[in-house]
């Protein structure tokens, strides 16, 4: 991010969802929109011309969908992140959008200013755990046959205490209220898991934090 103004890239095959989005984010201080793709292979094309810090990703798109589209955009160098558009539906697509690495999912219907917040939270590599979508199919996917290799890096006492509580869903402030440290001391954990475990974001560390057993599944 420059100047403090997040750049943003639309992907989506409608152009009224397009439109309703770019309008939307006109309309405030810190996001703006530096491009918009009809499809995943522009959206793919854009991403590495345009280098924007979060791409505001459909599922569904003819020539190229959103998953692989994530996969090419995640797998490049530059740090853009992806925010998918999901609907309640979808769940075997943003199965496949996790592992493509996105780094969050909204929900289309959800209010507008929360979209905008979560564009913000992704942009921020900070975790968007969408109520009743993300962590549930978080829990679906670990819930599937388990990688090849897993990670083994160990990890502290404190720092396997923060990795519960991120898996939890717990914001920075809440993991240092809850353990009594100070906010800057939380921060410094939740960067010091991601380093250590190689994740992209808390996504993955409440992914991790699944994969430990530090969190159990809902049932």
């Amino acid at each position: 991010m420059s100047s403090g103004t997040i750049r943003v890239l639309l992907a989506d095959d409608q152009p009224l969802v397009r439109s309703g989005l770019r309008v939307l984010m006109a309309g405030t201080a810190d996001l703006e929109v530096v491009g918009e793709a009809a499809d995943g292979a522009e959206a793919v094309r854009l991403a590495a011309e345009l280098a924007p810090d979060v791409v505001v990703m459909d599922i569904r798109m003819p020539e190229m969908d959103g998953i692989e589209a994530t996969r090419r955009i995640t797998a490049a160098a530059g740090g853009t992140r992806v925010l998918i558009l999901t609907t309640f539906d979808e769940d075997d697509h943003v199965h496949g959008a996790l592992r493509a690495g996105a780094s969050g999912f909204a929900v289309k219907d959800m209010p507008l200013d929360d979209l905008l917040a979560a564009v913000r939270v992704v942009a921020a590599g900070d975790a968007l755990l969408a109520p009743g979508v993300t962590r549930r199919l978080i829990a679906d996917f670990v819930a599937g046959p388990a990688p090849a290799a897993a990670r083994v890096a160990a990890v502290t006492e404190r720092e396997q205490e923060v990795l519960t509580l991120v898996g939890r869903g717990l914001s920075n402030a809440e993991i240092a209220q809850e353990l009594f440290i100070s906010m800057a001391t939380a921060k410094s954990h939740v960067a010091r898991l991601l380093t250590k475990l190689g994740a992209r974001d808390r996504v993955q560390l409440v992914i991790e934090a699944y994969d430990r057993g530090l969190v159990a599944p809902p049932r």
